[in-house]
């Protein structure tokens, strides 16, 4: 595990330094609506002011300083050290405070019960080999009642060729591998130099209620383009979704027995 983090820790430094996609800080029109820009779909209500929020593998300059200056008390954590100084360097020139800790996102042991209302993550799961581990200190850091939206790669995406053959996209990676994927090239949707693994829905969805959270609302943001070139981006996404976004809340029991996925 050790070796999966250090490798990651080392890939997304060395991206910062040669400002690759997904390493760009919060623009001047995100700050004119912070809370719009980190949450598209509403699920946070009208303010976030004076919440705890934690941003989990969230480090680059964008996520924790939008929080922060939507209101929140802020914390963020990255395994990546130059993914956080982004985020110290947009706070100070901004005038906003928050929080910036290295640790990997299956390891939260800094932080005590209860202690966040909202974990806010961004598309990184991916780079743990075991997501369950993420979302049982997901689960012990957020409040009772508390917030967690999760975005994570969804499995096809991770299976199909990034080009397609004349037959079309084809599902080339096994769905009960194991160990991480084999490397790429850069495109919009894996991040070369990282390692990362495939989690199968069951470990998504299963995991996310096993730990004890609800499940109230599910989205899958389009990249589909109708009219985009064979082989782009936006041509992939006709086929196949590449992301998933989860709204999940964290029950007041302690009875992960009682969890049900549901859709209000």
């Amino acid at each position: 595990m050790d070796t999966v983090h250090d490798h990651n820790r080392e890939a997304w430094d060395e991206r910062v330094r040669r400002q690759m996609p997904f390493t760009s800080t919060a623009t001047e029109k995100d700050f004119q609506n912070p809370l719009r820009a980190l949450d598209g779909a509403g699920w946070m209500g009208n303010s976030i002011a004076g919440k705890r929020v934690l941003a989990l593998g969230a480090g680059g300059g964008r996520q924790g300083p939008l929080f922060a200056a939507a209101g929140a008390i802020v914390t963020v954590v990255d395994v990546s050290s130059a993914m956080l100084e982004q985020d110290r360097a947009v706070a100070s020139e901004r005038g906003l405070s928050l929080n910036a800790v290295a640790a990997s996102m299956d390891d939260l042991s800094m932080f005590g019960d209860g202690l966040f209302d909202i974990v806010s993550q961004p598309v990184s799961t991916c780079y743990v080999p075991d997501v369950a581990k993420v979302f049982r200190e997901v689960a012990r850091v957020t409040a009772p009642g508390g917030l967690y939206v999760s975005r994570h790669k969804q499995p096809t995406s991770l299976q199909i060729d990034l080009k397609p053959t004349p037959l079309g996209y084809v599902l080339a990676e096994p769905y009960y591998r194991v160990g991480p994927l084999p490397p790429t090239p850069a495109s919009p949707l894996r991040e070369s130099g990282t390692l990362e693994f495939l989690h199968r829905w069951e470990e998504l969805l299963g995991g996310l209620c096993r730990s004890g959270f609800v499940i109230e609302d599910a989205l899958e943001p389009k990249h589909a383009d109708p009219l985009a070139p064979h082989a782009s981006w936006g041509h992939r996404g006709s086929y196949v979704a590449p992301y998933i976004q989860f709204k999940a809340r964290r029950l007041a029991s302690t009875d992960t027995n009682a969890v049900k996925l549901w859709a209000p």
